[in-house]
């Protein structure tokens, strides 16, 4: 093999990479799949695709070697296959930030329908808990947070916040979050707490971001 092909050959490769990953629903399944294992059925309800569609996506990434698969009963399961696949798609969705006007643009329109403030950071988090009056709950579905958590959060999935308003105290900031700045599903909580006379705002990094921001 000569260089020209050994180029030829490296390159290919890693655009196999990129091309795994150049598809919207394959980016929300890998962010998804940070939380945890997960599997097709479950993939497909979250990223709202056929259980059909997702397994042909979770393919793709498989064939990439960016997710691997492990059967448990009659279910596959998915995961990541190691921390870089979160890392490289990390990476793309900041250059995105950085580059694409149009995508802040859509976040900004976003936060303004749901009439929120912007998000708190990793700091002021920290500083708000230490007063003890802050509360810090998780809203993402309930497998998700037993995958991984932020410490002393409590668990609220959106979905069932309208039965559990009675676990929260209205003499604390409630804070919530979820898999990232691209999930919706702490805007939707802000948005329903705020109507319901909570003070709430949620926090600008999810997991697994968080555990690798104070680690």
């Amino acid at each position: 093999m000569n260089a020209r092909e050994f180029k030829d050959n490296i390159y290919s490769e890693i655009a196999s990479v990129s091309k795994a990953l150049a598809n919207p629903h394959r980016l929300e399944i890998v962010e998804l799949l940070a939380q945890g294992p997960s599997s097709v059925e479950y993939v497909a309800e979250q990223v709202n695709l056929s259980v059909a569609s997702a397994s042909h996506h979770l393919q793709s990434l498989k064939k990439a070697r960016l997710v691997s698969m492990k059967k448990k009963g009659k279910y596959r399961y998915y995961s990541l296959s190691n921390q870089h696949v979160f890392e490289v798609w990390r990476s793309m969705r900041e250059l995105a930030f950085s580059q694409n006007a149009e995508i802040n643009k859509l976040i900004g329109d976003y936060r303004e329908s749901q009439n929120n403030l912007e998000p708190i950071t990793i700091e002021e988090l920290k500083k708000r808990h230490k007063k003890g009056n802050a509360l810090l709950i998780d809203v993402r579905p309930g497998q998700e947070y037993e995958a991984g958590h932020i410490t002393s959060s409590l668990s609220v999935p959106k979905d069932e916040l309208q039965r559990r308003l009675k676990d929260l105290p209205k003499n604390k900031e409630i804070i919530a979050y979820c898999r990232g700045p691209l999930c919706t599903l702490a805007d939707e909580a802000v948005a329903e707490l705020k109507q319901k006379g909570y003070k709430a705002t949620k926090l600008d990094v999810g997991y697994p971001e968080w555990h690798l921001a104070t680690t």
